[in-house]
């Protein structure tokens, strides 16, 4: 996670916790070949009938080419980390992710730099095209070369172009649920202000985040216990245990986020999965006592944005998540990951 140091004139030194984030470099804007050998029911033809069959918001066929695309663009734009070649391909909350993987790629390790320059492909890819007329995005699962784990890939027309817009990946301990697809196998898109359970999809981004700013108190209190909400908890509930609690205060406030698009589908149990987006800025604040003598030194991924040591440091984070919203009780969050993407 970003560091940053106090000092005074003395020229003492502290570490200093930011705000909780995964700093593990995730290539959701890299990844995968076709492997998909899809039906009628999958966004492909339905049978022949008697009156006009169904169509898709787009064909298997359209949307593999959709996916290979963005495939090409992304692993060349990553190279260079060319952002505007990036963003004919790539839109919403995974686009300001990438803008800021760009932005501090200077501060990776060589490692990390090496990875995320690498090409790789979505390989056993299977389709969740909504019915036209019900959305305006498909969806789909996919695992990235080299992986084990299954992306949630949501795509969707922006400017007159399908482009990616978020970019969810699971693990075995919260696998991606079941799918529901109707007779002639197309995925149910949900409106996303429809409750479900304990909240609307829409909803789940700010209770998520009312978990770092209150530690669940209010909204946040309506999600289930999982590992990342009780991680979301633990931010708020030692945010005066961090190393540089004896000069400043942090603090974490939820905000809304650059896109507010929230993308939902349902279920074969009968809930609904959601892809919600998210913000919150940390504030770290030196005490009064320590106004006039110190000064906090930013990070070097905060120093990207503004390298000035300074009394207050406030941290911006943009994210995505996925939850799964049962037909009664507590959604669940199952995946979620940060980026810094301002610092002032």
């Amino acid at each position: 996670m970003p560091r940053h140091t106090i000092t005074s004139p003395r020229l003492r030194r502290l570490a200093v916790l930011a705000i909780g984030v995964t700093t593990a470099v995730t290539l959701t804007a890299c990844t995968a070949d076709t492997d998909s050998t899809t039906t009628a029911g999958r966004g492909g033809r339905a049978a022949a009938s008697a009156s006009p069959a169904p169509t898709g918001v787009v064909t298997t066929k359209e949307a593999s080419k959709i996916v290979s695309a963005y495939e090409n663009s992304n692993n060349r734009a990553n190279k260079a980390r060319d952002s505007r070649l990036l963003a004919t391909v790539e839109a919403g909350a995974v686009n300001v992710q990438s803008r800021a993987d760009y932005q501090q790629f200077k501060t990776w390790t060589k490692k990390e730099q090496t990875e995320y320059g690498s090409p790789f492909r979505y390989e056993r890819r299977e389709f969740a095209i909504p019915r036209k007329g019900t959305a305006s995005w498909f969806a789909v699962t996919a695992t990235a070369t080299g992986a084990k784990d299954r992306a949630l890939l949501i795509f969707d027309k922006v400017d007159g172009t399908y482009k990616l817009v978020m970019a969810l990946y699971t693990d075995t301990k919260e696998p991606l649920p079941e799918l529901a697809f109707d007779k002639n196998g197309f995925a149910e898109a949900v409106d996303p202000a429809k409750q479900v359970g304990s909240l609307a999809p829409n909803q789940v981004g700010a209770a998520f985040e009312d978990l770092v700013e209150t530690g669940g108190k209010k909204t946040g209190a309506k999600l289930a216990p999982t590992p990342l909400t009780k991680s979301a908890v633990q931010l708020y509930t030692e945010r005066d245990k961090q190393d540089n609690s004896k000069y400043a205060t942090n603090r974490y406030f939820a905000k809304p986020p650059k896109d507010p698009s929230v993308y939902a589908l349902k279920l074969a149990n009968g809930g609904v999965l959601a892809a919600f987006p998210s913000a919150h800025t940390g504030e770290t604040l030196l005490r009064p006592a320590f106004m006039a003598s110190y000064k906090i030194n930013p990070s070097k991924r905060e120093a990207v944005y503004n390298s000035t040591s300074r009394v207050v440091i406030v941290d911006e984070y943009q994210g995505q998540g996925l939850a799964e919203l049962p037909p009664t009780g507590k959604a669940r969050v199952i995946s979620r990951e940060y980026r810094l993407v301002d610092s002032r």
